[in-house]
């Protein structure tokens, strides 16, 4: 059994049935049912694409540039899915293991002073980033549309044909001047996402392991005979 049909239950070839799941259970309310393709496919049989632009600072680039990318990016949203959200994941940033190394050139650190020092900058690092350090992350979200027409309707053709709207929001979009990022492996990222997504605080401390990748890309035959 796959890492896939673990946590999502029933087959994962396509939307198959509800199997897997009991009362009480993960499969019960996670409204995510599968993913192929690098496509979120919903309870609701809804098909969703996720893809994650690095941004650039508008207010730093010359009058010129600024029409470029206002130009280029309102063309986008003249052939972009109807149901299109940009979506901003904002969060703390995370320097435990900044803190965790620090703790241990402290616990190794002979010179009293050097050790003061160290302690001080723990303390000083911690208190910016409560009070004033976030990250953000920039997704564009849409999904499947009847008018899209996948060939031959299969799962895997509405994973390719959500593919290509992304692929054409990746020419615009680099046009603006704004890179969208592509992971190796499409199911893992958007596995990854959901994870961190749903346990925004266990995510900060606990990373999926590459194990766990291991196993889907085996499962998906990428590491094949």
């Amino acid at each position: 059994m796959g890492l896939k049909e673990l946590i999502f239950g029933g087959s994962i070839r396509g939307l198959g049935s509800d199997g897997g799941e009991f009362d009480g259970s993960i499969q019960e309310w996670l409204p995510i049912k599968n993913i192929v393709g690098g496509m979120a496919i919903t309870r609701d049989r809804r098909f969703i694409k996720v893809i994650e632009v690095l941004p650039v600072n508008f207010h730093l680039k010359t009058p010129h540039e600024q029409q470029t990318i206002i130009y280029y990016f309102a063309s986008y949203l003249k052939i972009a899915p109807n149901n299109l959200q940009v979506r901003v994941v904002t969060q703390r940033l995370d320097l435990e293991s900044y803190i965790a190394q620090m703790r241990r050139y402290y616990d190794t650190e002979e010179n009293e002073k050097c050790r003061e020092m160290i302690e001080d900058n723990i303390e000083e690092v911690s208190f910016i980033v409560a009070n004033e350090v976030t990250t953000h992350r920039f997704f564009i979200v849409f999904q499947y549309e009847p008018q899209m027409k996948a060939r031959g309707g299969t799962v895997r053709a509405i994973a390719e044909r959500l593919s290509e709207e992304a692929d054409t929001a990746r020419r615009y979009l680099d046009l603006c001047g704004l890179e969208v990022l592509e992971p190796d492996y499409a199911d893992n990222a958007v596995l990854e996402l959901l994870y961190e997504t749903i346990n925004k605080n266990t995510a900060r401390r606990v990373r999926l392991p590459d194990g766990v990748f291991d196993m889907m890309t085996a499962v998906h035959g990428i590491y094949g005979a």
